[in-house]
């Protein structure tokens, strides 16, 4: 038997931690290199992935979650036989899939994405899932719940865009916290304040961490992913390749909307960037068409829906608010969004309809036909969870509740039960702002 093995790991290490009291290392790098490191010196079958290999583990929403879900991650170089591997919670059979290792270059920066959609789950099921390469480089094992018809949880996340993300991730981390049983959580939007700086999308998909890793994300993109370094528009490039979500069949717009199912709720996430998409100055995107295009898709998707619960979310608010300030001219109604898209929510039946981008916090009650009706949609503008401040906007005649304070996040839940939706929304330290019960 080889008595030094323990030895040398224990020099091993104890290097690793010298080395990082000489520089400055992450916290998790440090305990992944001190993982990786033990586990060759004792000749361990598996080693650990270190931080460099497994940056940004997530799931992201499937078309069907009852039955699959997608995962994705990131490395700082490649790994052609890239792997995940899943299996029944408390099982010993382990199934293998490939995934993708595909090099993605933005603001001078290269990631290689990793990414896989596990399919054939059983509905209401408990799984592990575990991601790395080769046959010996794993990663941790981390829980995978399949959707099913139970009551759950839905946290949902407005504008976080942000100088600084400090703010953002820590509302993640602490309505994470309180709201142990979320099956599922929503961006609305504006995720990051410009779409092609790298280090924004680092940091943003760092603060998600660990909720990322246990419970689905569903993405929706913002003008402001949209935005290169000097504020020109092009194609949402990094939002496209961090999020695969479902796809909608369409090539030129695949993947900038979508729709997907979760327990009851169908759900329908809506591109409302038609400004952006028609205002290159190099005209390298000029997408007139996106609004034609998508309303064909909306109302086939909305008859085709099967589920007895239909949610929207749009990063545009369907109302239109005058500023609260001297020289605005704009009146208070509706803007395009809301005159093309509000009357296709109410053929529909449309449940809810979230909406950002004006970093405002209003409960708008329910509206149908443009105007106060209690068979309506419920609309609501989500807020604001990041430290971007816009101005003060006059009160819109269909509000019923605004947030007092402008200069306060929030975030949101959304608990789903047999015959209600019960909507909140939260101050970051928890305190309740408004609740909203939709009945049926």
């Amino acid at each position: 038997m080889n008595k030094s093995k323990p030895l040398k790991a224990v020099i091993a290490i104890g290097a690793l931690v010298v080395l990082a009291i000489g520089g400055y290392v992450y916290k998790d790098a440090i305990h992944s290199r001190i993982a990786r490191t033990a586990a060759i010196v004792s000749g361990q079958e598996i080693k650990p992935l270190i931080d460099s290999e497994s940056r940004y583990i997530r799931q992201i929403v499937a078309q069907d979650n009852s039955t699959s879900r997608t995962i994705m991650w990131q490395s700082d170089s490649s790994e052609p036989d890239a792997v995940i591997e899943y299996r029944q919670d408390g099982a010993d059979t382990i199934q293998t899939i490939n995934a993708t290792d595909k090099a993605f270059t933005d603001d001078d920066s290269t990631t290689y994405i990793h990414e896989a959609t596990v399919t054939g789950l059983t509905p209401n099921t408990k799984y592990e899932y575990r991601v790395g390469y080769g046959s010996d480089r794993r990663s941790d094992w981390y829980s995978l719940e399949t959707a099913g018809a139970s009551v759950y949880d839905v946290l949902i996340y407005p504008d976080s865009q942000s100088g600084d993300y400090s703010q953002w991730e820590e509302i993640v981390k602490d309505s994470a916290h309180r709201t142990p049983k979320a099956a599922l959580y929503i961006g609305m939007g504006d995720l990051v304040d410009n779409g092609e700086q790298a280090y924004q999308w680092r940091t943003w998909l760092n603060s998600i961490q660990p909720l990322s890793t246990r419970v689905p994300l569903a993405p929706m993109m913002g003008n402001h992913e949209m935005y290169t370094l000097d504020w020109k528009m092009r194609e949402p490039k990094a939002y496209l390749n961090y999020f695969d979500v479902p796809s909608n069949g369409n090539t030129t717009f695949d993947r900038h909307y979508y729709s997907y199912d979760y327990g009851d709720v169908h759900y329908v996430v809506l591109d409302t960037q038609l400004y952006e998409s028609n205002h290159d100055d190099n005209h390298d995107v000029h997408h007139p068409d996106l609004y034609d295009v998508q309303v064909q898709w909306l109302r086939q998707d909305l008859t085709n829906n099967t589920k007895k619960w239909t949610v929207v979310l749009m990063h545009r608010d369907p109302f239109q608010y005058a500023f609260d300030r001297p020289g605005a001219s704009r009146d208070i109604g509706f803007n395009e969004e809301g005159v093309l898209f509000m009357p296709i929510f109410d053929e529909f039946n449309v449940d809810l309809v979230l909406s950002a981008h004006l970093h405002s916090y209003r409960n708008r009650g329910h509206v149908r036909n443009f105007d106060r009706d209690a068979s309506g949609p419920l609309y609501i503008l989500t807020g604001i969870a990041g430290d971007a401040r816009r101005p003060k906007w006059k009160e819109h005649p269909l509000d019923v509740y605004v947030a007092p304070d402008r200069d306060k996040n929030n975030y949101m839940t959304m608990t789903v039960t047999p015959n209600k939706l019960i909507v909140k929304a939260f101050l970051p330290d928890g305190t309740q702002l408004d609740e909203s019960v939709i009945e049926k």
